[in-house]
């Protein structure tokens, strides 16, 4: 053996080293939340196209859809949602989740059953668009009602409609966002109570009130689709700039795997967005490779 041969087998070992160390350790997928763009979309100054084109110019993987704008929702012309998904193909993008207006917590039967048909005609939707995931919401605890009741309520409602949503390979995800689903403890109690592979949490790093990053942290285990807020809220209840380090380490630590979407919640959307993405798009590359 000469010389060559055995200075390459002692670099061998510190190589392997090297990148066992490096290697990544989670798979990530990065995304923009279409609610970002809530104020252009809601005047008609720029389009979900639009969004898809500027997903694809700044190298993001997908888009979470927010469908609040949508023309004669739900009962959106089926060309309309043809021609959205012909344009994601077209440039690469995933519609990977779809934020629809469903309010689990309803407290009669029949008030229940209504909502089941909410779900399924969006669900329909969200197949048709094809996304695999639809974010929903937990509604407002009733009137005279305990939290213990609520999530009985909200739990009866996402387990009927996660069948329905589930024949279709369609999951749901509670997102923890006021009312009910305010905290992330009556948000993983409602999935626990559902009891159904086809519904998780839409885990919102920005949503909760206070302890920003110890609900988060809670939600995790449970999370099919994930937000990230520019701020979030510290033990005192104040706003603060959010450590995305600090939550992409959550994430990895729990051991989800899937999209994370920045949804921007401040006025100047057009002006700080583009450094966001790229801000997200660097944080996935680092930690999936």
């Amino acid at each position: 053996m000469n010389r060559r041969q055995l200075l390459s087998l002692a670099v061998l070992p510190a190589a392997s080293q090297l990148m066992a160390q490096t290697a990544p350790n989670f798979r990530l997928r990065s995304g923009l939340v279409a609610y970002s763009y809530r104020t252009q979309l809601a005047a008609k100054s720029i389009t979900y196209e639009d969004l898809i084109r500027k997903i694809a110019d700044w190298g993001l993987d997908g888009l979470d859809c927010t469908v609040y704008w949508f023309p004669d929702a739900p009962n959106t012309p089926n060309d309309y949602l043809a021609k959205l998904r012909r344009t994601a193909h077209k440039y690469g993008v995933a519609i990977y989740n779809a934020g629809v207006r469903v309010r689990l917590c309803q407290p009669t039967p029949e008030l229940q059953q209504a909502e089941f048909e909410n779900i399924k005609k969006w669900v329909d939707v969200t197949d048709r668009l094809g996304a695999s995931h639809m974010r929903v919401f937990g509604g407002a605890i009733p009137k005279g009602a305990t939290e213990q009741q609520a999530v009985a309520w909200a739990a009866e409602v996402l387990k009927r409609g996660a069948e329905y949503a589930g024949g279709r390979g369609i999951i749901l995800g509670v997102e923890d966002d006021g009312g009910l689903t305010t905290n992330a403890e009556p948000t993983v109690a409602i999935v626990r109570q559902a009891d159904t592979p086809w519904a998780g949490i839409n885990a919102d790093s920005g949503n909760t009130p206070r302890n920003g990053y110890a609900q988060f942290e809670m939600m995790l285990p449970y999370a099919t689709s994930v937000h990230l807020k520019t701020r979030i809220a510290g033990e005192d209840g104040k706003k603060e700039p959010a450590d995305w380090n600090r939550l992409f380490g959550m994430v990895g630590k729990a051991g989800y795997k899937g999209y994370v979407g920045l949804e921007y919640e401040e006025a100047d959307a057009e002006a700080q967005i583009p450094g966001l993405v790229e801000k997200l798009r660097s944080a996935v590359r680092k930690v999936t490779g």
